[in-house]
C-alpha cells in the first residue's frame, strides 16, 4: 500500500494543501513533492507500458487536487474561471514533471534536479508576467503566515522560499530512497543532519532579523475606510455623489483628530462607466471631493475610482481600446488616485489584471474569435488599460510617498518593488475581495500582501471593501485590522522608510540565474538527443 501510487498521491495532495495558508502548517511543503517523486521511480521501473501517460495522469491528479483544496473560492466569482484557472495551472506543474522525466533519462540524477529545479523557478516567473498570469500557488507563497521563518525574503524575494522548499524535497526524497529498513536510529539521524541544518539555519538567521529593532523614520497617520458593500448588489447601483456622502459621514468626526492619509477601497468611485479622465477636474464630484477636504488642507486622500478615455480615430489607439462606433473608440482604467487641497490630482491606473475578469488574454489571438467579452463581476465586463510605469503619490506638506498597489497586484513581488524604486516609503493597498464571500480567498490575498512588506521592508496600509482592512509593518506583522464584513474605518500611525533592500534593488535574480542554468542544461540534453538520433540513423542504415 505504501508504495501504491493512488495512496502516494493522497499524501502528497494532502500535505500541499495542508501547508497553505492561511491555516496551514508550512513545513510540510518541504515533504509535499516527495511522494510524487516516489511514483515517478515506480513507473519509470514497473513494466508496464504507457509509463509517461501514467506518470501524467498522477502528476496532474495530484495538482488538480491540490489546486482545488487550496483556490476552490473562485467558484464564489465564476464557475468557469475556477475550472479555467485550476485546470490550466494543473496542467503546467503536471508538464514540469514531464520534462523532468525527459531530463532523468537524458542524463545523470543531479542534473536531472537541477533541471526541474531550475525549470520551476522560471515557470514561477513566467507565471508572473504572461497573459494567463496565476502565480497564486507559486510555492515561496506558502509561508505567508510564518513571516517570523522567512525575513530573508528581503533578500531573496519569494523566489528564495520556493528554492528552499524544492532542495529540501528533492534532498530529503533521495535520502529515503537509499534508506535501508534495518537502519539504527541513530544513523538516521546523521544522514537527515544535513537537510535538518538547511530548514534550521536560513529560520534562525530569520529570527534573529525577526527580533530586531526595525527603522521608524516620519511619522504617518492614517485612515482606512470599509464601507462593506455589496459588489453583486450595491456597488454599482449607487451614484459617486452619493459614495461621497458616505465617506463624508463616516470619516467627518475622525477627521477632525487630523490624518496624513484617507485611503478608500478599489473602485470606491465606480458610477456607470465611470469619470471621464481628460475632463476629471471640471467634474461634479471633483469639486465635491475638493469641498471635503478644504477643510482639511493636511489630509491626501487615495481613493479607488473607475475612470475612461475616449479617442477620434479610424485605427484603434492601442490593444486594450474598444470601439465604440465608427471612428469613436474607449479605453477603461481601474485606477487610484491622490487628492490634496491646493495640489493637482494624480492617478495611477493597474497594471497587473485579474485573467478573465479584467483582461482579455492573447487579444491578438482571441479577439477575433470571442470579441471582447469578459467575465461580468459587476460593473467589469471590458478589458482595462494599464500603464508602464508604478506612479507614487507624494504628499503636500510631508514627506510622504506612497505606491498604490491596487488589489490583485499586492501579488507580485518585483512588480511591487517598481513603487519603492520611483520612490515610495510607504504603501497603500486598495482593494476589493467581496467577490468571494467569506472564504480563504481575502484571507490569503491579505496574507500575500505581508511578504511585501518583507521584501521591500515597507508599512502597509490596506483599505478593503469589506475586509479585511490592515495596517502592516516592515516585518510583515499585522499591526491592526478590521474584520471581515464589518463596516467601519480603521485608524491608526504607522512610519515611512526610505532605505532600499537588496530584493529592492536585484528583484527576481534567483530567476536570472536559474534561466542561464537552464538554458546550459537544455542545450547539453539536445545534444545528448541528437548524438542519439545520429547513432540510430547509422545503425539503421547499416
Amino acid at each position: 500500500m505504501l508504495k501504491s501510487p493512488w495512496f502516494l498521491s493522497i499524501l502528497s495532495v494532502t500535505m500541499l494543501i495542508l501547508s497553505w495558508p492561511t491555516w496551514g502548517i508550512p513545513i510540510l511543503s518541504f515533504f509535499g513533492l516527495i511522494p510524487l517523486f516516489f511514483i515517478e521511480d515506480r513507473i519509470r521501473n514497473d513494466n508496464v507500458s504507457y509509463k509517461r501517460s501514467r506518470f501524467f495522469f498522477f502528476c496532474f491528479l495530484i495538482f488538480l487536487l491540490w489546486n482545488l483544496g487550496t483556490t476552490w473560492w473562485i467558484v464564489n466569482a465564476t464557475v468557469f474561471g475556477m475550472v479555467f484557472a485550476n485546470v490550466c495551472n494543473s496542467l503546467f506543474f503536471a508538464l514540469l514533471f514531464q520534462l523532468f522525466y525527459w531530463a532523468k533519462s537524458k542524463t545523470n540524477l543531479k542534473l536531472a534536479y537541477i533541471f526541474l529545479i531550475c525549470l520551476w523557478l522560471c515557470f514561477e516567473k513566467l507565471h508572473l508576467n504572461w497573459d494567463i498570469s496565476w502565480p497564486w500557488l507559486n510555492l515561496g507563497n506558502v509561508f505567508s503566515e510564518w513571516i517570523w521563518l522567512i525575513q530573508w525574503y528581503e533578500f531573496t524575494g519569494v523566489f528564495g522560499g520556493t528554492l528552499w522548499i524544492l532542495i529540501l524535497n528533492v534532498w530529503i526524497y533521495e535520502i529515503l530512497r537509499k534508506l535501508s529498513p534495518n537502519l539504527h536510529y541513530k544513523n538516521l539521524i546523521v544522514k537527515f543532519i544535513f537537510p535538518i541544518i538547511l530548514i534550521v539555519v536560513p529560520s534562525l538567521i530569520s529570527l534573529v532579523i525577526f527580533n530586531h529593532s526595525e527603522g521608524q523614520e516620519n511619522e504617518v497617520n492614517v485612515l482606512l475606510l470599509q464601507p462593506n458593500i455589496d459588489s453583486y448588489a450595491d456597488k454599482y447601483s449607487q451614484s459617486n455623489l452619493e459614495f461621497l456622502d458616505l465617506l463624508a459621514e463616516m470619516t467627518y468626526q475622525e477627521l477632525k483628530n487630523g490624518y496624513d492619509i484617507v485611503v478608500t477601497p478599489e473602485t470606491y468611485f465606480a458610477e456607470g462607466n465611470g469619470e471621464p479622465i481628460d475632463q476629471f477636474p471640471i467634474t461634479e464630484i471633483y469639486n465635491n471631493l475638493l469641498n471635503y477636504l478644504s477643510t482639511y488642507p493636511n489630509t491626501q486622500l487615495l481613493s479607488g475610482f473607475q475612470f475612461y478615455r475616449t479617442y477620434k480615430t479610424h485605427q484603434r489607439p492601442n490593444l486594450s481600446s474598444h470601439m465604440l462606433r465608427d471612428s469613436l473608440w474607449v479605453d477603461f482604467y481601474n485606477s487610484a488616485i491622490d487628492l490634496q487641497w491646493g495640489f493637482p490630482v494624480e492617478y495611477y491606473h493597474k497594471s497587473k489584471l485579474v485573467v478573465g475578469v479584467e483582461n482579455l488574454p492573447f487579444k491578438k489571438i482571441i479577439r477575433p474569435i470571442l470579441g471582447d467579452a469578459l467575465i461580468n463581476l459587476g460593473g467589469t465586463i471590458v478589458s482595462r488599460s494599464t500603464q508602464k510605469e508604478r506612479s507614487v503619490f507624494s504628499h503636500g506638506t510631508k514627506r510622504i510617498h506612497t505606491g498604490p498597489i491596487i488589489c490583485y497586484e499586492s501579488v507580485y513581488g518585483e512588480f511591487v518593488t517598481g513603487y519603492v524604486r520611483n520612490g515610495a516609503n510607504i504603501l497603500a493597498v486598495l482593494t476589493n475581495d467581496s467577490w468571494w464571500g467569506n472564504t480563504p480567498g481575502h484571507k490569503q490575498l491579505l496574507s500575500y500582501t505581508r511578504l511585501r512588506a518583507i521584501e521591500t521592508r515597507r508599512n502597509i496600509i490596506r483599505s478593503a471593501n469589506t475586509g479585511i482592512s490592515a495596517i502592516i509593518n516592515t516585518k510583515g506583522k499585522i499591526i491592526s485590522q478590521l474584520e471581515y464584513d464589518q463596516k467601519g474605518i480603521l485608524y491608526g500611525t504607522t512610519f515611512t522608510n526610505d532605505k532600499q533592500t537588496f530584493y529592492v534593488a536585484y528583484g527576481d535574480y534567483l530567476y536570472r540565474i536559474a534561466s542561464f542554468i537552464l538554458i546550459l542544461i537544455t542545450l547539453h540534453l539536445m545534444s545528448i538527443e541528437m548524438k542519439r538520433v545520429k547513432i540510430n540513423k547509422r545503425t539503421s542504415t547499416e
